[in-house]
């Protein structure tokens, strides 16, 4: 007994999800959607006095509150904290309430890109796939953190089908989708000590073709930042943008000690093709100045911004010149959408910044909004209809 679904995927393409119950088989559309399309909610995972952020806390707050802001003033707004009142107050008369959901949760740490569901979309409705967080391959407590997508589901603030993929660590700031079977990532991270050491690269390209139903994996074999933990994430290098367009950080200077590694990134995303053969635009993102705390250099870039329904949230340095310079570039990739700068000096100060602290869900993950909604919901930029209000049951 079986059932098949299938969904446009671009002139030639479909995915299918074949599901294993028992004796049964079942075959469904699905894809992993790019960041571009269509969203109901933004995950952020505040911070407290239990994290590393206690000896700045005022001072992350602050960033949080701005971030909160924007997102709320456009979308509605998850907010994960061990501390509900306290995050309520923060933000009282600062956004929407009836945009504002909070969910208490025992948390380590606030890196939501990271922790968060990574979710694909199927005929049937979203597919929460729960991965393993292990702090970033073992450099740090994740005990809690990791709980947080079950605790999130068990909240029913989420709408979707549940699928434990707890035996695969994968951080959501590895992965770049383009929604139409092309993901790109690097071999830095993927292939890095402390997290699928077991498995050979084609296990995990394997794995990730079949979980994701990709038609290509693009490896980024170079590109790293100094002072970053995550193993080289792809979303502080180069991020998948809206018609074939790759934006990627690029450094000028030959005597800073990243040149010559980016300019080989540079140089390999030449070389990469879309599935119909086609190079990509590359928009070369400004290297910020070098920043530095306590003596050492931090993972400052403009790659880790954040695409909404209808506005880039990008991080800035207090640099005005190439904090310009990034919005000009960004204003290229998202024609039509708002440019919005926050400032994330604060959040460099722990190696991240602001496409790291947050997570954005597609269109009809969020209870709520399938309320307001029609039943059946259309991505504008990939020409997808599903039914939010069918679920699956893994």
């Amino acid at each position: 007994m079986g059932l098949l679904f299938t969904l446009p995927q671009g002139k030639s393409q479909e995915r299918t999800l074949q599901l294993n119950f028992g004796v049964e088989t079942v075959a469904v559309a699905a894809f992993l959607p790019a960041e571009w399309h269509s969203q109901s909610i933004i995950q952020l995972t505040w911070p407290h006095e239990g994290t590393d952020w206690a000896p700045m806390l005022d001072e992350v707050d602050e960033c949080y509150v701005n971030l909160a802001v924007e997102i709320a003033r456009r979308q509605h707004l998850l907010v994960v904290t061990p501390e509900p009142d306290r995050v309520e107050g923060l933000l009282r008369n600062k956004v929407d309430a009836d945009r504002l959901h909070i969910v208490e949760c025992p948390t380590n740490d606030t890196w939501a890109r990271d922790h968060a569901f990574i979710t694909m979309l199927t005929e049937q409705g979203p597919l929460l796939l729960d991965f393993c967080f292990n702090g970033w391959g073992m450099k740090f407590a994740a005990n809690h953190d990791n709980r947080i997508n079950r605790r999130l589901f068990a909240s029913n603030i989420l709408t979707g089908a549940y699928r434990n993929c707890l035996d695969f660590v994968l951080e959501g700031g590895s992965i770049e989708s383009d929604g139409r079977g092309t993901l790109l990532t690097t071999s830095a991270c993927l292939f890095a000590p402390n997290r699928n050491e077991t498995k050979s690269q084609k296990d995990i390209e394997d794995y990730l073709k079949s979980m994701f139903h990709l038609e290509q994996i693009l490896w980024l074999d170079h590109g790293h930042l100094a002072g970053d933990d995550t193993d080289s994430h792809v979303d502080t290098l180069a991020r998948m943008c809206p018609n074939d367009t790759i934006a990627y950080v690029k450094c000028t200077d030959p005597s800073d000690a990243h040149y010559e590694d980016l300019a080989r990134m540079e140089e390999q995303l030449k070389t990469f093709r879309t599935l119909d053969g086609r190079a990509y635009r590359l928009l070369p993102l400004p290297m910020p100045d070098a920043i530095e705390h306590d003596g050492e250099r931090l993972p400052a870039t403009y790659a880790n911004f954040l695409i909404m329904n209808d506005a880039v949230l990008y991080p800035t340095y207090n640099q005005p010149q190439h904090d310009a310079e990034a919005a000009e570039v960004l204003t290229e990739a998202f024609p039509g959408y708002d440019i919005v700068g926050i400032d994330c000096r604060a959040l460099i100060k722990q190696h991240g910044s602001l496409h790291c602290a947050t997570m954005q869900y597609p269109a009809g993950c969020f209870a709520q909004t399938l309320r307001e909604q029609s039943v059946t919901m259309v991505s504008k930029e990939d020409n997808v209809a599903y039914n939010p209000d069918r679920n699956m049951i893994i």
